[in-house]
């Protein structure tokens, strides 16, 4: 089975589009969101429709909860908050019902998917040593699936040992081999350095070793300037469109 995860959309229409043209392309069996469909960007209704329409799974991200009055809109710093409010003016009722329907983690047949961390699915951000170690410990399955940081993101647990760190584009990892924690990276607004949208791809089936399958860490190029024209026309703040073009 090929699988591909996406997390943190993050209402980013043009990267969610391109980024689905290459799973399209690709033959994949299913796709897994690991959250944050909506927030920072100009097309909640758009993106929510799509995540809906071909996502096997779904997890509700703090994005997606704030704008459903889940989360106090005063948890959000100044930015976040300025798009939280705007998102939650313009969300339409499917999206709401969509968006409403959708829990913070989830299970498929050998992983366990959050959109934070086993620790806290909302909040927590799986960036130290001991959160992994945590994460690991909390966990039963051979992959551990996360999102929320939108840094790319690839660890192993080898009995009392953790190895890995960010995951480039192109990586890959054999899935027969030690316990992984993975994050996709973020699809919407990547903070890893690389502005091109990033997700992951799930490989069960690919001839290796060990035979157990394969992860690679992919990024899909996307018009990134018509994304920054459209948070500008919708007068959202402008480091929300500054940003993209950094991947920071």
């Amino acid at each position: 089975m090929r699988v591909a995860v996406l997390s943190d959309v993050h209402a980013n229409l043009h990267a969610l589009e391109a980024v689905l043209a290459e799973i399209d392309a690709g033959g994949f069996d299913e796709l897994w969101c690991l959250g944050d469909v909506v927030g920072y960007g100009p097309h909640p209704n758009e993106c929510a429709a799509l995540v809906r329409e071909r996502a096997t799974v779904c997890l509700a991200g703090n994005h997606d909860l704030v704008v459903l009055g889940k989360i106090p809109m005063t948890a959000f710093a100044d930015d976040a908050g300025a798009a939280a409010l705007w998102t939650q003016r313009i969300l339409d009722d499917d999206s709401r019902t969509f968006l409403d329907g959708l829990e913070p983690l989830a299970t498929r047949p050998g992983a366990e998917l959050f959109h934070g961390s086993p620790r806290d699915p909302v909040w927590d951000y799986v960036l130290s040593e001991d959160v992994a170690r945590q994460s690991f410990a909390a966990t039963t399955e051979p992959l551990v699936l996360v999102g929320h940081s939108h840094v790319a993101l690839q660890l192993s647990s080898e009995g009392v040992g953790l190895r890995g760190g960010t995951a480039d584009a192109g990586t890959q990892l054999d899935l027969g081999g030690p316990r992984r924690l993975l994050n996709p990276g973020s699809v919407g607004q990547p903070r890893d350095g690389d502005p091109r949208a990033a997700w992951l791809e799930l490989d069960t089936e690919a001839k290796i070793d060990n035979g157990k399958g394969r992860a690679t860490f992919r990024r899909t190029a996307y018009p990134v300037e018509l994304t920054q024209a459209e948070i500008r026309r919708q007068a959202l703040p402008e480091v929300l469109a500054e940003r993209l073009a950094h991947g920071v």
